[in-house]
């Protein structure tokens, strides 16, 4: 089964982008395998079985690419990825990429019944998966469940545990002879990868990247990153299976030739440790990472890095000035998502007083997207929506949200409120689906949050809605303190006064907790929070 995947944006445009140099038009093992001839000593990965140069990496991906093929994978099909960081997850995404095959990445640690849910929806025709991975016996599960997806006919089972039976080995698969593997000849307007969404669909909406998106509209992202043009070395604390992770393989490795640090699971010793003795020049993580590292004891003062670049959450001022002067560097917060939108402030940018309203997120980059903003009936600010270069091609198996999310012309239609200022900076103001709707009162959460996050006492901040019988839902704090400080529902609510929140915004529960809860993805668990709220209230 080859899945059809239709580009919403017009070709002209993509053509325009190829023409003038702001995509290479090139697939991305194309990319890749350009660097490996330029520079084969060079380190391609960093993981916790040592390190691979870019000539070692790819004999290795080559090999894989060749088992794929005895396997049946073949150009066009999509192949399930649930590994966790390290390097079978770079060789299963590149190996792919040099089949012409679509990877559909997704965080080891996710559900049997999401995975079932992915791979069915998608059309997968094989499945690279963890044997085991902190428990949770993924290839096991996969075949063992009732109801397999039809068009799935191999699972590959990786790791150093025996495999169970019916599944490849990941070793049999490397044992094929990289001499006899012939790349296929890609058009990089395909599809290349299909990223999963952590949105609030009771199933995660799914989109197809082409590789001109990934290497092209996305790499024109962190090359804004990348003062000196020396290819960087990106430390990973983001799954590389998730959106964020897409910068991984297709942006570091083949656009720019960099070196990927891996950490098999997130925990914030290893990732002090990690660049303290790899001196990453990046740091991809979300904030709740950041904080967990800031609150280790004893820091010692960091090697020189050029940037922590941060996505999935907004990271709020006090924490963001304690990480530039803990980490000596930039911090960058990034505003995108997998549907298709990114935007940033760049190395320069610090947060000012500054009384405008929502949250400054910086110039929009027409060479990763443009961004424009869409009138929205009752509300005083308009919908972002996007479209550029990393604009995916369109949503999997799910052409109800091709309807609801992108227009005619091929935008995005982010469900975000913003502006843009007469500096021409896009203002981040909120986010339609992310309100509590008390009384019949519409209450932005991100709001709430930005208040909250101001309290000397607080380190993070994660607010959500809570079913309540008469006002239909209540609004819940969900809290980690300072090290050492402690709050009451009390103290928090005289703050957010004094900070001039109207009192109808004001938390009605306050969860005190010792660490946020991380989804596989690595964001903040709201679903794990909202059910901690009934037994303390």
């Amino acid at each position: 089964m080859t899945i059809q995947l239709i580009d919403l944006v017009p070709g002209t445009l993509r053509r325009a982008w190829a023409t003038d140099g702001t995509c290479p038009d090139l697939d991305i093992y194309t990319l890749f395998r350009a660097h490996r001839i330029a520079a084969p000593d060079r380190i391609a990965l960093a993981d916790q079985a040592g390190v691979l140069t870019y000539a070692e990496l790819d004999l290795r991906v080559r090999a894989a690419a060749a088992g794929l093929r005895k396997l049946g994978v073949c150009q066009g099909d999509v192949a399930g990825v649930q590994v966790p960081n390290g390097r079978d997850a770079v060789i299963a995404d590149l190996a792919l990429a040099a089949l012409g095959a679509i990877a559909l990445p997704f965080p080891a640690g996710r559900s049997v019944t999401e995975a079932l849910s992915l791979l069915g929806r998608s059309g997968a025709r094989a499945a690279v998966v963890a044997t085991e991975h902190r428990g949770a016996a993924h290839a096991r599960d996969l075949l063992a469940a009732a109801h397999r997806p039809p068009a799935l006919r191999t699972v590959i089972a990786v790791g150093p545990q025996e495999p169970p039976p019916g599944c490849v080995p990941w070793s049999e698969v490397l044992s094929a002879d990289p001499c006899a593997f012939v790349p296929a000849r890609t058009d990089p307007d395909t599809a290349a990868r299909i990223l999963v969404s952590s949105g609030s669909e009771a199933d995660p909406k799914m989109v197809a990247y082409s590789h001109n998106a990934l290497a092209g509209g996305r790499g024109n992202f962190l090359a804004t990153l990348i003062p000196d043009e020396v290819p960087p070395r990106c430390l990973f604390l983001v799954p590389l299976a998730s959106a964020f992770g897409s910068n991984g393989t297709a942006v570091t490795l083949a656009r720019h030739g960099g070196c990927l640090v891996l950490l098999e699971h997130f925990s914030p010793s290893a990732a002090l440790a990690a660049i303290r003795g790899h001196r990453p020049t990046h740091v991809l993580a979300v904030p709740t990472m950041i904080r967990m590292m800031l609150d280790q004891p004893g820091n010692a003062p960091m090697p020189p890095m050029t940037a922590l670049v941060l996505g999935g959450a907004e990271l709020d001022a006090a924490t963001a000035a304690e990480a530039r002067a803990v980490f000596g560097c930039a911090v960058v917060n990034l505003y995108g998502s997998a549907d298709g939108v990114n935007c940033h402030g760049g190395l320069a940018h610090t947060p000012g007083d500054d009384n405008g309203p929502g949250v400054v997120v910086g110039p929009p980059d027409p060479r990763v997207t443009e961004i424009r903003i869409a009138p929205v009936p009752g509300e005083d600010f308009g919908e972002i929506i996007a479209r550029g270069p990393m604009t995916p091609m369109c949503y999997v198996g799910a052409p109800e949200l091709n309807q609801r999310y992108r227009t005619a012309e091929g935008w995005v239609r982010t469900g975000d409120l913003g502006t843009i200022d007469e500096s021409g900076r896009l203002r981040l103001v909120g986010r339609l689906k992310q309100v509590v709707i008390r009384g019949g009162a519409n209450i932005s959460l991100a709001e709430v949050e930005r208040a909250v996050a101001t309290h000397p006492d607080v380190r993070e901040v994660v607010c959500l809605g809570v079913p309540d019988s008469v006002m239909g839902e209540r609004l819940a704090a969900s809290v980690v303190p300072r090290p050492g400080r402690g709050l009451t529902l009390d103290q928090l609510t005289d703050h957010l006064t004094g900070q001039g929140l109207d009192r109808g915004k004001h938390p009605e529960h306050l969860l005190l907790i010792e660490e946020m809860p991380l989804t596989p993805a690595g964001k903040p668990d709201r679903d794990a929070l909202r059910a901690l709220i009934p037994r303390t209230t």
